[in-house]
Order: structure tokens, then C-alpha cells, then sequence
């Protein structure tokens, strides 16, 4: 199935999607995608980073050792994910979280992933984006490993979409460019004190790829976009289907 124009809908639209294809996402994850050890969690994480948001465990508990390297998954230095841009910074980072499905390990719950679909309230005004550029570089500063989603093109507050924005906030990279053939895009970050990018470009109307998140710096899974969505997109009101699908007028006015 390809990228609807999501334009074409008001935000309340979207924002019913996003919440349905997070859950297929979650679903797809825990029915054997991530090694035994992971899970992921619909959350939303917010305030300041601790240990008592990084893990589920008790206030009187310490600390638990990092977890093993993962059971399953694919090793980047045998099978390079297939994507349009890579990046690699070497800028000291500090920490933070975000929002989304989040990938915790079992031993003390701590987050180790998570995936981000961005909406339209996130680019709906330079504070909403700043809030949302600032949470994904302070997770990555975390060592948390990222995978955002925008199928929303550049506006003017970003107008390289959102990955160059969350980008510029690690280290400044001046040879991206966005093709301008394929303004949208899905981007895979390793976490942690000099993180790497893997971006792929993509256009309206064309199949979402599949993306690599990351586990560990060395091993990740392979995340099937294009199918959850399409599961998705099946719940979505059959009227504002016909919209998206060009079989009624766009129902986007009063969009902000």
C-alpha cells in the first residue's frame, strides 16, 4: 500500500491512525520480531530522565547491569541496513526520553528503543517542534536508540523535514539534502556518545520501506512498516479513507 497524502485530512484524522498504528506496531513487535529478553509498550515518557523512568523497577532497587547482547536480531556489521543516508556524529551528548512504543529489556525494564510517528501537532508551531526535536536528541544523548517516522512534508519551521532538525541539535552535517522528489522520510538512529543515522527517503504514493531499530550500537531488527501500516490504515472511517484515497474532496481546511 502506498503513502497517503495525510495532508489532505484535519490533525483529529491522523491522530486516529497514529494511535491504531502504534498499536500494530507494538502488536508485530511482541509476536516475535524482538529477541526473547525485549518488549515493547505503547508510553509516553515525559519530564526529566532517571533511572525510575529508564526502568520499571522498584525505587529501592539498584541499579541493574546493563543487558546481554540480544539472542536474536541482525548484526550491522554483517547486513548494512538498505537506506538512501548515513551519518555518523562524533559530538558529546548528554541525555534525555521521548514518546512512542518503547522497547525495554526485562532485566530492570530499562528502555533501549523507541519508535516515533510524528504528527501534525509536533510541526504545528516552532515550540511544539523544538519540544519534540529536543526530547529525540536527549534520548539519543541517553544511548536510547530512535526510530522516527514523518509522512508529513517540510514546512517552515523544518524546512529539511524533521531529521535534519534533530540533526543540527547533535552535529551539523552540511552535505544532507532532502530530495525534493521525496520530501518524507523514516530514520533510524543509534544512541549513545557519537550516534549514527540511517535515513531513507520517501514520497507520497510509494510503499513504506522497512527500517532498521536499533538494539545495541551492533544489532538490530527489521521493522515492518508497510504491512502494520496497511493493517492501519484497514481501521481507518471508510469516509476518510475515500478522502486520503482521492475518491472525495480534501477534507483539510482549517489545517494549522
Amino acid at each position: 500500500m502506498p503513502i497517503h497524502d495525510w495532508t489532505r485530512v484535519i490533525p483529529g484524522i491522523f491522530h486516529d491512525f497514529h494511535h491504531e498504528w502504534v498499536a500494530q506496531l507494538k502488536h508485530a513487535l511482541n509476536a516475535g520480531l524482538l529477541p526473547p529478553d525485549y518488549y515493547a509498550l505503547a508510553e509516553q515518557m515525559t519530564g526529566p530522565l532517571g533511572p525510575d523512568v529508564l526502568t520499571l523497577r522498584h525505587p529501592a532497587e539498584r541499579m541493574p547491569p546493563p543487558p546481554p547482547e540480544p539472542s536474536g536480531g541482525v548484526a550491522l556489521a554483517s547486513a548494512e541496513p538498505r537506506v538512501g543516508y548515513r551519518v555518523r556524529s562524533e559530538a558529546p551528548l548528554y541525555a534525555a526520553k521521548a514518546n512512542g512504543i518503547v522497547i525495554r529489556h526485562r532485566s530492570g525494564h530499562r528502555v533501549i528503543a523507541i519508535i516515533e510517528i510524528v504528527s501534525p501537532g509536533n510541526k504545528s508551531s516552532r515550540r511544539e517542534l523544538r519540544r519534540f526535536v529536543g526530547k529525540a536528541a536527549r534520548a539519543l544523548r541517553a544511548g536510547i536508540h530512535l526510530l522516527v517516522i514523518d509522512l508529513f512534508p517540510p514546512g517552515p519551521r523544518d524546512p529539511q523535514g524533521v531529521h535534519k532538525a534533530i540533526w543540527d541539535e547533535i552535529d551539523a552535517d552540511p552535505q544532507y539534502a532532502l530530495p525534493p522528489d521525496r520530501p518524507l522520510t523514516a530514520a533510524a538512529y543509534i544512541g549513545g556518545s557519537c550516534p549514527e543515522a540511517f535515513v531513507q527517503f520517501m514520497a507520497v504514493s510509494t510503499p513504506l520501506p522497512e527500517m532498521p531499530l536499533f538494539l545495541t550500537d551492533e544489532v538490530y531488527i527489521r521493522v515492518p512498516l508497510e504491512a502494520t501500516y496497511r493493517s492501519a490504515f484497514d481501521a481507518v472511517v471508510p469516509f476518510w479513507r475515500e478522502v486520503l484515497e482521492g475518491r472525495r474532496p480534501s477534507e483539510s481546511s482549517g489545517r494549522s
